[in-house]
């Protein structure tokens, strides 16, 4: 579903080169898990995915169904049916979120040629997606993100998740603040949305998120390269060993 082949990007404003020849492929129906050390190029590849203005992508190329991506705005290639759920989802002040919501929704089914959803057949999707989230419609009616605890962010993007049903679904350390209890909640809504026809990509620093949502596969991210593959066993292999064997053996 996804391949990313001899991958080069920078930051557009600087030139500073951040993905260094990067090759992975996920295919449908896989989780597949990125961890590395901090300022590997992690959350850049997820900014890239989703087609961030701020880098550019200077060689190599990214093929989402067979079809390159590159050229495609962050508007058409969530059409496509990329989501990227953000580490910090921003506020946006004056949208609401059940707006936002409808908004997303009924765009995403014209894309695909499909008929707008009236308002109760939406509110009635909401309501019973909010549900399993365990998320307060209360809380959808406020402004986008604002006033949101971390963990009502991310439960809000899953909620988005849910209800877009994306092909591609990229989660940048999408446990970052998350206590326990929340931790779980968003893992559940993750891990519903597993299906034979879509990828998911996990970007974590930790283990822990790992023991909810399993990965069929892990990569490590080092310098803006894969440097190792392997199953699930390899995140419990640096949980407790760390990333300088591996760094070490790639060198």
């Amino acid at each position: 579903m996804l391949e990313i082949r001899n991958l080069h990007a920078r930051i557009a404003e600087d030139g500073t080169e951040i993905i260094r020849g990067l090759n992975l492929t996920v295919k449908a129906g896989e989780v597949a898990a990125i961890m590395g050390p901090n300022g590997s190029g992690k959350s850049t590849l997820s900014y890239i995915l989703s087609g961030r203005e701020d880098y550019e992508v200077t060689e190599g190329d990214i093929l989402f169904n067979g079809e390159s991506i590159l050229e495609l705005d962050p508007a058409e290639r969530a059409a496509k049916g990329v989501f990227l759920a953000f580490q910090y989802p921003v506020e946006i002040p004056g949208v609401a979120t059940m707006q936002f919501l409808k908004v997303a929704m009924n765009e995403q089914r014209k894309a695909r040629g499909e008929d707008e959803l009236t308002t109760p057949e939406f509110l009635k999707r909401v309501k019973a997606a909010a549900a399993e989230l365990q998320i307060n419609t209360d809380m959808l009616r406020r402004p986008l993100n604002v006033g949101f605890s971390g963990g009502e962010k991310k439960r809000a993007e899953i909620l988005q998740m849910s209800l877009l049903q994306p092909s591609l679904c990229v989660l940048d350390e999408t446990d970052s603040g998350l206590d326990i209890d929340a931790l779980k909640i968003v893992s559940d809504g993750v891990n519903a949305l597993r299906s034979p026809d879509r990828a998911i990509v996990v970007i974590t620093h930790y283990q822990r998120l790992l023991d909810h949502i399993v990965p069929d596969s892990v990569h490590v991210l080092y310098k803006g390269q894969i440097i190792k593959s392997g199953p699930k066993e390899l995140a419990h292999e640096l949980e407790a060993n760390g990333y300088a064997d591996i760094i070490g053996e790639a060198a």
